[in-house]
């Protein structure tokens, strides 16, 4: 099993388990404007949905450090590292986000952009 691509799935789909703990269990949910009823929630709701922008931010940067990584050769099991640490450092970021955790969201935040940025670095190095 390749774990940098499953990572990539991973990681894609943690926006979505993000807006779903936003949107889980309350009533009057506007599907017509789901924008707008976002932006009055409040506590760890509206943080999920913080979350899940975030989530949708840091996506596209790893998924691209992860396909250059892999076209540029660099070693299966470097790759397989940095991308494991990243899945595991944007759960913990959610995590801390629900529980309002700041400085630990945030060191959790930088594990993964360090992750991203070892995945450049290695195919530049490649």
């Amino acid at each position: 099993m390749n774990i940098s691509i499953a990572s990539v799935l991973v990681a894609g789909l943690l926006p979505v388990v993000c807006a779903g703990i936003a949107k889980a269990g309350l009533k009057n949910y506007d599907n017509h404007n789901p924008r707008e009823w976002l932006s009055h929630l409040t506590g760890y709701r509206a943080r999920a949905n913080a979350a899940q922008a975030n989530s949708f931010e840091a996506f596209p940067f790893f998924a691209a450090a992860v396909l250059f990584a892999n076209y540029a050769q660099v070693a299966q099991s470097r790759i397989d590292l940095y991308a494991g640490v990243f899945v595991l450092a944007r759960v913990a970021y959610i995590a801390c986000y629900l529980s309002d955790w700041a400085s630990l969201r945030s060191l959790a935040w930088l594990v993964g952009l360090l992750c991203v940025l070892g995945l450049f670095s290695a195919s530049l190095g490649a």
